[in-house]
């Protein structure tokens, strides 16, 4: 869905559904998008460890690194996280550190450590894309949900008025 008109002939049940469908979704695809940057982040880190001067192990990394993407803050509301482990991207994700060496870093020379940065970075590129989709479909859901619930307001506050009406139009007297 891309604009108002997509949305606009839904039974508001199928919006409601949707729109939740759409936030688990969001929710999946975001955790797997901050592990992508996450594991990009390590293998960055373990090239710069092996580079000139005193550099700290990798494990060091390991706090910055789980703080700034898997616990990092976002700008919406937490819910309730799920594992997302079974999730196809998160599969993809694993399949492509894999066939990377992810979980030898230490053994891998310097050009497999930025061959795996950059897939990662690709990975993780593209999955933000698709959240953006998703942000875009939620968004026009929520668009309509709220011009639903403003005419429902407004057709309420216009019983309201015509009842104000009925017994104001006899003085009272009713």
């Amino acid at each position: 869905m891309t604009g108002r008109d997509d949305s606009s002939g839904l039974d508001l049940d199928v919006i409601k559904a949707r729109r939740r469908e759409l936030q688990a979704l969001d929710d999946a695809v975001s955790y797997v998008r901050r592990v992508a940057q996450g594991r990009a982040d390590l293998a960055r880190a373990e090239l710069a460890r092996r580079g000139p001067g005193d550099k700290p192990q990798l494990y060091d990394d390991l706090a910055h690194v789980l703080g700034d993407h898997l616990l990092g803050a976002s700008d919406r509301p937490p819910r309730p996280a799920e594992d997302f482990s079974e999730h196809a991207l998160s599969a993809e994700l694993d399949q492509l550190c894999a066939d990377h060496g992810f979980g030898r870093l230490d053994e891998l020379d310097e050009d497999e450590l930025r061959s795996l940065a950059e897939a990662l970075d690709r990975f993780e590129h593209r999955v933000s894309g698709e959240r953006q989709e998703v942000f875009a479909e939620l968004d026009d859901l929520t668009d309509e949900l709220v011009i639903r619930y403003r005419a429902q307001a407004g057709d309420l506050e216009d019983e309201d008025d015509e009842d104000d009406e009925r017994v104001g139009g006899d003085g009272g007297r009713g």
